[in-house]
């Protein structure tokens, strides 16, 4: 790992800053903490693509151009014992997911397992952070989410599906849980907008271009696929020889329970965009199952079996060179280590946005990064 270079923002500072932001742009104060946390767990394990690094260009520009609305009206459309089916009339994802998980954990306490549909919505977010709201409450969280077109399937070039995660989250007896968070395509939108801002190219085979090539310029690719002149590949990279197919097919599974359960739109009609060019809301969908082991053999036998699991896996024998072997979850937990006592990791396009967002609202703040900074906080909230 290189070391970082990156001035650091208090963790309290940022998270105060985001929630006093979105406040200004009209979302209410307890929904405006919830999000700001949801971007902020994707930075303490070290997943910067969902984390501060969005915070303008996927949720505050989106406010401003109307394709989000900062007030979230959650309507129920069905509901049972085991099952939520919600209607988030473009309000904010991140939202959405927390209360519909608040419910599905409730609903796993008294029976066992729940399922819940979200259509109409919006960007939810690092995927993680809602099963890992199931397994705080030692259940096992699964969940996915479908997103604007920009994944080929297999021998096609055209961007078809979102970067669909496809991710659970499991209570073990270590002191991280197993958490797999990852999108079906080899790289993920957001990772290339990190590129992007970074002055970085992306890796060659990531992307496909319509004659089959690759491109590796992050901020073109960025263009060209809005415009679907490129597309991401599905893990697995192009064609059969090495499985891309299984990316592929793990992308549909998560394209078709995040619209087919609640009956949303798919495929090309989450692109954002109407036939004029002209924005217009995603209408994303999103689902979730809760497992409580409680009502198969137990918690602690679960706990102590998932770890023992991974304590195996990382125990075998390792290939020459590589100094560990880790389990999904682990790194994201050794970030958390590293970063604890620091704070957020901000690059100079992120500073220039936060220090922007500051003077735009009158916001009492001064970033450790400022030259004549003072590092303490300050909290006063002008024109908020």
């Amino acid at each position: 790992m290189e070391p970082e270079t990156r001035p650091y923002v208090p963790w309290d500072m940022m998270n105060c800053f985001m929630i006093d932001v979105f406040k200004a742009y009209g979302v209410p104060e307890a929904d405006a903490a919830i999000c700001a946390d949801v971007l902020l767990e994707s930075d303490r394990r070290g997943i910067e693509s969902h984390g501060c690094n969005r915070f303008k260009p996927i949720y505050l520009d989106r406010i401003e151009n109307g394709t989000l609305l900062p007030v979230t009206k959650l309507d129920i459309v069905k509901e049972t014992p085991t099952t939520l089916v919600m209607d988030a009339n473009n309000g904010l994802g991140m939202v959405a997911s927390y209360r519909m998980m608040e419910k599905l954990i409730e609903k796993a306490k008294a029976c066992g397992m729940a399922g819940g549909a979200i259509f109409n919505s919006t960007h939810y977010g690092i995927a993680g952070y809602w099963s890992g709201m199931a397994e705080k409450a030692g259940m096992i969280g699964v969940t996915g989410t479908n997103a604007r077109p920009s994944v080929a399937p297999t021998f096609g070039v055209e961007p078809m599906m979102g970067t669909n995660p496809f991710t659970f989250t499991m209570p073990t007896d270590e002191p991280f849980p197993f958490n797999f968070d990852c999108a079906t395509s080899i790289v993920q939108n957001g990772k290339i907008e990190y590129y992007a801002r970074m002055g970085k190219p992306t890796p060659p085979g990531l992307v496909v271009t319509k004659d089959g090539g690759t491109v590796t310029d992050s901020g073109q690719i960025l263009k060209d696929m809005r415009r679907g002149d490129c597309a991401l590949l599905p893990i697995g990279g192009p064609g059969e020889e090495t499985g891309g197919y299984k990316g592929y097919g793990f992308a549909t599974i998560v394209e078709i329970l995040s619209a087919a359960l609640a009956g949303g739109p798919y495929l090309k009609e989450l692109n954002g965009k109407n036939p004029d060019g002209s924005d217009r809301m995603y209408r994303l969908g999103h689902f979730f199952f809760v497992i409580n082991p409680e009502f198969f053999m137990g918690l602690d036998t679960f706990r102590a079996t998932a770890g023992g699991i991974l304590r195996g896996l990382r125990a075998s024998e390792k290939a020459p060179g590589a100094e560990k072997i880790y389990t999904a979850g682990e790194k994201e937990w050794l970030a958390w280590q590293e970063r604890r006592d620091k704070g957020v990791p901000v690059g100079e396009s992120v500073q220039r946005e936060l220090t922007g967002l500051r003077d735009k609202f009158g916001l009492d703040y001064r970033f450790p990064f400022e030259t004549q900074a003072n590092p303490r906080r300050r909290r006063g909230r002008k024109n908020v």
